[in-house]
């Protein structure tokens, strides 16, 4: 006699966080900047080594993605993150910020534990 045990189904996937969202600015700086001098390319996001506290972000033009790369989509704004990067910007937003001095993207990082006293640098 043969016993057939029920089969039990797998829970369901809960959604993944989104891998990083882009605030109003950037969205907005990244049209600007993707309707002039950078039209037909994409910003690319990467984490490099650098500075006092290990890590840094990396921004780069690039004509396309690159094997494994991910595409980030978010108001109608692409960019692509290297998926390298992708570990360290879990939940990230970026923005865009001008002050009198300077201005440029900022990234609002969860998985950051500390940062360097001049802001170049951080660590998870």
């Amino acid at each position: 006699m043969t016993t057939t045990l029920p089969t039990q189904k797998s829970p369901p996937r809960r959604a993944l966080p989104p891998l990083m969202r882009l605030s109003d600015g950037a969205a907005e700086r990244l049209r600007a900047l993707y309707a002039k001098g950078e039209q037909g390319r994409l910003l690319r996001i990467s984490v490099g080594t650098k500075g006092c506290s290990g890590l840094s972000y990396q921004l780069d033009w690039v004509d396309a993605p690159g094997p494994g790369d991910e595409i980030v989509a978010d108001q109608g704004v692409r960019v692509i993150v290297d998926r390298h990067a992708s570990l360290f910007l879990i939940g990230t937003v970026m923005d865009y910020q001008e002050n009198p001095l300077e201005s440029g993207f900022t990234f609002s990082n969860p998985n950051e534990k500390g940062r360097c006293g001049c802001g170049e640098s951080f660590h998870v």
